[in-house]
């Protein structure tokens, strides 16, 4: 492992479990030593935050002025903010036929608002100090459609990634770059929760689960940490507007 990020100034929004808390990790095991992990729960964030060596700050992304809060302090208390993931969302179920307005809401102000001024308020603050700097917004393949049962969660993943390629292209010659990551199916804690609560899931619903994948399995959070690290460092280059997508099922291919 190198010491790629031993100078690098970084926040994650929602990364204490799953997706978010093995990129924390992934930074930390490449020298990272200025890390902020936030979320909702305060046990849960302190003892992930322990692990790693970083600082948890309890926030909960669906309140917007709390999360551009947390980019002007973990800014202030490192001098600098030179990384910031976005990884926390809220994936309640709903589609076209029954989705009400109150869960439309909530998962627009955790999905997109939130993340649309933290993005407004980590580039203002780098632009100002003449900084280059990186953000890594964890998006989903779900913005290609998605399934029925997800229709505001599939918006709100294609905003953010649109919100992704615009910012991109705008703080381009502020050298501040902007990348997304289209995570599929994944194991982590937070979607062994969904499949008990929405879908009957019970113990053997990951076994069953990978078995109906093409590689066998699902995607694993540790391999999405390694391709953000590398998108939030300066081995990436001038890479900013990518979207990727992370996933075994190619959109768009159709069965033979």
């Amino acid at each position: 492992m190198t010491d790629r990020h031993a100078d690098t100034r970084t926040l994650i929004l929602g990364g204490t479990q799953g997706v978010g808390l093995a990129i924390a990790r992934r930074l930390a095991a490449e020298g990272c030593r200025h890390l902020i992990v936030t979320g909702r729960d305060a046990a849960r964030g302190e003892a992930a935050a322990a692990g790693i060596g970083a600082r948890f700050v309890a926030s909960d992304l669906s309140d917007t002025d709390a999360t551009t809060r947390v980019v002007d302090e973990a800014a202030e208390a490192f001098g600098r903010l030179d990384a910031m993931v976005v990884a926390g969302a809220l994936t309640d179920r709903g589609s076209i036929l029954d989705a009400t307005p109150e869960t439309f809401d909530a998962i627009m102000a955790t999905n997109v608002r939130s993340p649309f001024f933290a993005l407004q308020r980590f580039a203002q603050r780098a632009r100002a100090a003449g900084h280059s700097a990186s953000v890594v917004n964890i998006l989903s393949i779900v913005i290609h459609g998605g399934q029925s049962f997800l229709a505001p969660y599939a918006a709100s993943k294609a905003a953010l990634a649109n919100v992704t390629r615009n910012a991109a292209s705008t703080l381009a010659p502020d050298r501040i770059r902007v990348n997304g990551i289209n995570i599929g199916w994944m194991d982590t804690p937070g979607e062994d929760a969904v499949q008990r609560k929405f879908h009957g899931g019970g113990d053997d619903w990951l076994a069953r689960a990978e078995a109906s994948r093409p590689m066998g399995t699902l995607v694993k959070p540790d391999h999405v940490a390694a391709l953000a690290a590398y998108m939030l460092s300066a081995e990436a280059g001038v890479m900013t507007g990518a979207l990727v997508d992370f996933d075994q099922l190619v959109p768009g291919i159709y069965p033979e």
